[in-house]
């Protein structure tokens, strides 16, 4: 359960603090539990996963910018910028032949080097859509669209689009194709 505050804390904290006191006051608090989140991971297992650390570095410059300059343009930006990097790192891994994901979710499964190549791809695709409808909506719609797209809408394409991905992990696990090495 405390995993689960950890990793969904910020952005809880985002959407509360938006619908009491606006996006400003969202901000500052995702940020600051952001750190929080950090800080409590770090604690709890001795050590600071690459994402967390990436997203909030990138939520302390985005949000810090928010901030001072009393412009939400930033803090908007953010999931687009944090889904490109996401996009540029597996492409990257892909064209110099390393399989970046697997490092990320290879505790989680037991996939084949053709089964790991696939997943990679579409993860990367997945998050250019993710930052391109990133852009689209805070660009078109009102700032309290754009917090429940950000919110919910994000998080529940997220989730939607890992459960498409069962067919591949079954069709290329380890035990289903029977490559044991």
């Amino acid at each position: 359960m405390l995993k689960i505050l950890i990793d969904f804390g910020p952005l809880l904290a985002f959407f509360v603090a938006y619908t009491l006191h606006g996006i400003m006051a969202a901000t500052a608090a995702v940020m600051a539990v952001g750190v929080a989140a950090l800080a409590a991971g770090w604690i709890l297992e001795r050590r600071v996963p690459p994402m967390p650390l990436v997203t909030t570095g990138l939520l302390l410059v985005f949000g810090g910018l928010t901030l001072w300059l009393a412009d939400e343009t930033f803090i908007k930006m953010k999931p687009t910028i944090v889904n490109l990097l996401f996009a540029g790192v597996l492409f990257g891994g892909l064209v110099f032949d390393r399989i970046l994901l697997r490092h990320v979710l290879g505790a989680a499964f037991d996939l084949t080097d053709e089964g790991w190549r696939v997943l990679t791809w579409r993860w990367a695709w997945f998050f250019v859509s993710m930052a391109a409808l990133n852009e689209v909506v805070w660009r078109t719609q009102s700032t309290d669209l754009w917090v429940k797209f950000k919110v919910f809408g994000l998080l529940g394409l997220t989730v939607l689009f890992s459960f498409a991905q069962m067919p591949l992990l079954r069709r290329h696990g380890r035990a289903a194709s029977g490559d044991q090495a």
